[in-house]
C-alpha cells in the first residue's frame, strides 16, 4: 500500500520546512494516543503522521522519496516505525524496529554489491565483519516542558544480548575457536564467475572467520541468546524536536564476538497550548489590559518551569508588541544558558459594558488626543 507522506501530511510536495512543521504539528494534536484513548485507528494514524514527517523533514530521505517513491525505502530502509525487513516484529508494539542507523549511498551500494557476491571489503581494503549486531531504534513523544528540563526514558525490549554461558564466543570451554584454515580467517574466499573473480562466505565457517568445533550448548554456537533488556536513555535538557539520540554499542549483540550495534532513539516534542518554540526562544500570548497598554503598569506570568514573574508593561504598548524576558526561554548547548522568553501582546475586548463604561470610553474617544470610533 502506497504511503504517500505528502497525503499523509496534507502539504504539497513543494512546502517549505516550516509549512511541513506546522502540519504536523496540528496533526499530531489531533491524533495523539493522549487525546484518543482507546481509538486503535488514531493510534494509527498517529504513526502513519509520524513516519510521513520522519521523511520528509530529512533532506535526503524527502529527496530520496521524491525521486523514487515508495521504492525508496523498500526491504526495511525507510526509518518507519515498525518497519522490520527481518520478519516479524521482535518488540511486539511496532515501535520499536531494526534500522541502517543512517548509512549513507556508498553503504547502500556497498550492501548491493554484496548481495551479488561482489566486495565483502571496507574502504579500508580490510575485511568488514559480516557478524556485527544490528543498529536499534526507538521513538518517544515527550512534552515541551518535559524538553525544557529534560528526562530518562526507559525502555524495554528483547532482542540478542552476548551469550554469558561462552562470552560470546560461541564455543563450548568459553574461549576463542580457532582461525580457520581454508579462509585464514577472513570468513571470505574467493572463486570465479564468468570473467569476474569475487568473494563470497567461507562454506567451511560460514562466513565468521573461525572454526568452531564443539558449539556452547546455550546459544548453539551463536555467541547470542535472546532475552529482554531494559535500558535508561537521558533525554538531555532543551532537546528539540525530531532530534535523534544515539548511544554507541547498546544495540544488539554481535554473533560470535561481533561488535555490537547502536541504540537510537528519536525525540517528537508535542506542541504545547502555551507556549511556541522557535530555536532556544519561547513565544507565549498574554491578553494585557487596554488601561494597562495605554497607561502601563505590571502583569503577572508564568514560565514554562513555574516561575511566577511580573513583567512590567510600558505605557503606550501596541497591540502585537513583544516583551522580552532575557533567559527564560529553552536551555541552550551550551551549559547554564538559555534562550528568552518573549510576551506576544494581544487584548481582550470586552463583549458587555456597564453604561457608566460606555459612558467613559464615548468621552474618551471624543477627546482631541482620541480619534472618534478608534476604540
Amino acid at each position: 500500500m502506497s504511503m504517500n507522506p505528502y497525503e499523509i501530511l496534507g502539504v504539497a510536495r513543494d512546502a517549505n520546512d516550516a509549512d511541513i512543521k506546522k502540519a504536523y504539528h496540528k496533526l499530531v494534536m489531533k491524533y495523539h494516543p493522549d487525546k484518543n484513548p482507546g481509538d486503535k485507528a488514531a493510534e494509527e494514524k498517529f504513526k502513519e503522521i509520524n513516519n510521513a514527517f520522519d521523511i520528509l523533514k530529512d533532506p535526503q530521505k524527502r529527496a530520496a522519496y521524491d525521486r523514487f517513491g515508495d521504492a525508496a525505502f523498500a526491504g526495511g530502509n525507510s526509518a518507519s516505525a515498525g518497519a522490520n525487513p527481518f520478519g516479524g516484529n521482535p518488540f511486539g508494539n511496532g515501535a520499536f524496529h531494526f534500522n541502517m542507523g543512517g548509512a549513507g549511498m556508498d553503504d547502500i551500494l556497498r550492501e548491493a554489491m554484496r548481495g551479488f557476491g561482489f566486495g565483502g571489503f571496507g574502504d579500508d581494503g580490510g575485511q568488514q565483519q559480516q557478524n556485527g549486531g544490528r543498529d536499534l531504534l526507538d521513538q518517544v513523544v515527550i512534552s515541551l516542558k518535559e524538553a525544557y528540563f529534560g528526562k530518562t526514558h526507559t525502555v524495554k525490549f528483547s532482542c540478542n544480548v552476548k551469550c554469558d554461558k561462552c562470552d560470546g564466543n560461541g564455543t563450548a570451554d568459553g574461549k576463542t575457536a580457532p582461525v580457520c584454515r581454508r579462509c585464514g580467517g577472513r570468513g571470505t574466499i574467493q572463486t570465479r564467475q564468468g570473467f569476474f573473480a569475487v568473494e563470497v562466505p567461507c562454506p567451511d565457517c560460514n562466513g565468521l572467520g573461525h572454526k568452531i568445533d564443539k558449539k556452547c550448548s546455550a546459544c548453539d554456537g551463536s555467541g547470542v541468546v535472546h532475552k529482554q533488556r531494559t535500558l535508561d536513555v537521558q533525554i538531555p535538557a532543551g532537546v528539540d524536536d525530531g532530534a535523534r539520540l544515539r548511544l554507541a554499542g547498546q544495540g544488539e549483540a554481535g554473533q560470535n564476538g561481533g561488535p555490537s550495534g547502536d541504540f537510537f532513539l528519536d525525540i517528537r516534542v508535542r506542541p504545547d497550548e502555551r507556549f511556541t518554540r522557535n530555536g532556544d526562544d519561547l513565544i507565549t500570548r498574554i491578553e494585557v489590559p487596554f488601561t494597562t497598554l495605554a497607561l502601563g503598569g505590571e502583569i503577572d506570568i508564568e514560565t514554562i518551569d513555574d516561575k511566577q514573574l511580573s513583567v512590567k508593561v510600558p505605557a503606550g504598548t501596541q497591540v502585537g508588541e513583544k516583551l522580552r524576558l532575557r533567559g527564560h526561554g529553552m536551555p541552550t548547548r551550551r551549559v547554564g544558558s538559555f534562550g528568552d522568553l518573549y510576551i506576544d501582546v494581544a487584548i481582550h475586548i470586552p463583549e458587555k459594558l456597564t453604561e457608566k463604561q460606555k459612558k467613559i470610553l464615548a468621552e474618551f474617544a471624543d477627546t482631541k488626543t482620541g480619534k472618534k470610533g478608534w476604540f
